[in-house]
């Protein structure tokens, strides 16, 4: 399972649980839910550090991966690449 949705799910999960031990106090509902937003927040920042953080690593890793590609395309196509790419390389 990703890690973006490993912190997803844990958010939505904190969200329910939260607005799950406000639904049996006696206020309106709009108060329910933006306190349980507001205290879903705070507690995922405390607890689903982890996640978060490996989140972070997959996108920046990903981000990388993205921006290497792009410049040995650039490089290709201005005809800088020495070495031939995969599928031009020939067995002899």
């Amino acid at each position: 399972m990703s890690a973006a949705l490993k912190y997803t799910l844990g958010r939505i999960g904190l969200f329910v649980a939260v607005l799950a031990a406000l639904w049996l106090v006696d206020m309106d509902v709009f108060l329910k839910l933006i306190l349980a937003l507001a205290f879903s927040a705070a507690l995922s920042f405390l607890l689903l550090r982890g996640w978060r953080d490996e989140m972070a690593q997959e996108m920046a890793d990903a981000a990388e991966r993205r921006r290497t590609e792009k410049e040995r395309l650039r490089s290709a196509l201005a005809g800088d690449d020495d070495q031939p790419t995969e599928g031009e390389r020939r067995e002899d």
